[in-house]
């Protein structure tokens, strides 16, 4: 009797099983990937933005023209590709903290030049109140490089 009672149950458990793993699979019917970025094109989030749709809003709330459009776009990705570059680059995590700030300013120093040379002042001025929003609204906490940040010094 009690083979049967065990029996039964691990018959129902492994129906429930197979019924639940159906069930949730049922609304996959395409076991298709996501499509791939474009090769050579922007990828499809970076800091600060979410693809497309963040550089769409970034332009509207800027009333960028048809012409500055594509030119804030191509700044703004070739931002990010030398800041991922920078990142990969093997000696990166090597450097002290100052040497790495020193090169990611300097790649934001240009940015904010080649940005100057193609917004208006109103323009600039409402994009670096965006890009100043954007820094407090990031989390605090260590660094990319995972080294943490400087002790605080003891208080008396």
């Amino acid at each position: 009797m009690k083979s049967t009672k065990t029996l039964f149950l691990a018959a129902l458990a492994v129906g429930s099983l197979l019924a639940f793993g159906t069930v949730a699979n049922a609304g996959d019917t395409t076991n298709n990937p996501p499509p791939a970025p474009p090769a050579g094109g922007p990828p499809p989030g970076g800091p600060g933005m979410r693809g497309q749709a963040g550089f769409d809003r970034m332009a509207e709330q800027l009333n960028l023209t048809a012409e500055q459009k594509p030119k804030v776009q191509s700044i703004l990705d070739t931002q990010r590709q030398k800041i991922r570059e920078l990142r990969q680059d093997p000696n990166f995590n090597s450097l002290s903290q100052e040497d790495r700030r020193a090169k990611m300013k300097a790649i934001q120093d240009t940015t904010v030049a080649q940005m100057k040379a193609v917004l208006t002042a109103d323009q600039f001025q409402k994009w670096q109140d965006m890009q100043s929003q954007m820094r407090q609204r990031r989390p605090s906490g260590p660094p990319p490089s995972g080294n943490p940040p400087p002790a605080a010094p003891p208080q008396n």
